[in-house]
């Protein structure tokens, strides 16, 4: 099974997925990983990505998939997955590919954005986020509003295992 853990820039994705991860003992990847040089460049500027950008990185995320459920692997994935069209490419296999929506207020993860350090993705971009995203019908949708052991937990929980 592969748990897509999605949301903006600063929902949580990547610390709630290697929690989630470590909880059941299942690997974990990072799709900024697989993003190119030239797009980590372009959003260290403050560049939105479009979605031609998007488009060899989606790619790149599907092969990934596409070997990690020919090859039974648990894992779980913190992706953005913002818009609808996204999803499609990286949910191959609906009962094998799950969406985990990390949602939370603007105002929330403006300031988590202030805090962050060192990373290439900046609170200037939050804004064309959200504008992007399309919230998943279907999804297993999270309050990120708890602590990330309760998030964790609930995500758990909801998923039944």
């Amino acid at each position: 099974m592969i748990i897509l853990v999605m949301g903006v820039s600063g929902s949580g994705k990547s610390s709630i997925g290697q929690l989630l991860a470590d909880s059941l003992q299942w690997e974990f990847s990072d799709a900024d990983a697989f993003h190119s040089p030239e797009n980590i460049e372009k959003m260290r500027y403050g560049i939105p990505l479009n979605d031609l950008d998007r488009v060899p990185w989606l790619l790149a995320l599907q092969q990934a998939i596409q070997q990690w459920l020919q090859e039974n692997k648990n894992m779980v994935l913190a992706c953005s997955a913002l818009k609808a069209s996204y999803r499609q490419v990286l949910v191959l296999d609906e009962k094998r590919v799950i969406v985990v929506y990390l949602k939370g207020p603007f105002e929330l993860i403006q300031k988590r954005l202030q805090m962050r350090h060192g990373h290439f993705m900046g609170e200037k971009l939050l804004k064309s986020q959200f504008d992007a995203l399309e919230e998943p019908s279907g999804a297993v949708t999270v309050d990120i509003s708890e602590p990330l052991e309760v998030i964790v937990q609930n995500i758990r929980v909801s998923l039944g295992i």
